[in-house]
């Protein structure tokens, strides 16, 4: 649904942001370990089944949400809340996705620690980091499908591997030199070539 029809019928605009929020709900609240464990669920409920979103463009979407300031979940949910219905899209959006863990948080607040002495919750917690590195691993593997293929682009992926997994040289430095280095890349007169 494009913008300005959501914009014209106030029907539809209520319609697009009770769907925002209630999508970016039960994403926030079925999803354990952040925003990449998230990315699997958003391209599927966004672009797959609703199609919120080109499926093509989810790669960009995590791009931007992930070189901007704050959690990558809550700012793709607030891209493409904006994308869908502007800023009161972009409010349902956010605001969906961050109530089912401000609530969780809130009420576990006052029994974590007393919970965290029984073995089973500390199993289910051992359960639980063991699932969400399997979503963090299909994240990764959707978003290689999607990226280009050629030499420059391996080099940019293995440089910023190393340079986050062996120096403490800040994520958004790394984000961004490779952001420069796919622009200059993109401006070389044979990378049609490798394309």
């Amino acid at each position: 649904m494009s913008e300005p029809s959501v914009k014209s019928n106030p029907r539809a605009t209520c319609k697009m942001l009770w769907t925002l929020f209630s999508v970016f709900f039960q994403i926030g609240a079925f999803t354990f370990g952040g925003g990449y464990a998230m990315i699997p669920l958003i391209q599927r409920e966004t672009a797959e089944k609703r199609s919120l979103v080109p499926p093509e463009q989810i790669l960009d979407i995590v791009a931007i949400a992930e070189s901007t300031p704050g959690p990558i979940a809550i700012n793709a949910a607030t891209f493409i809340g904006c994308r869908c219905a502007g800023a009161p899209g972009a409010l349902a959006a956010t605001f969906g996705v961050v109530l089912p863990s401000f609530c969780i948080i809130f009420v576990l607040s006052f029994f974590l620690r007393r919970l965290m002495q029984f073995a089973a919750v500390r199993y289910a917690f051992a359960g639980i980091r063991a699932g969400v590195l399997a979503l963090v691993c299909r994240a990764f593997f959707n978003m290689y499908r999607q990226c280009p293929k050629g030499s420059v682009s391996y080099f940019v992926g293995a440089a910023a591997l190393g340079l986050s997994a062996f120096t403490g040289l800040n994520v958004l430095w790394i984000v961004a030199a490779s952001a420069l280095l796919g622009l200059l890349f993109s401006l070389l007169p044979h990378q049609k070539k490798e394309g």
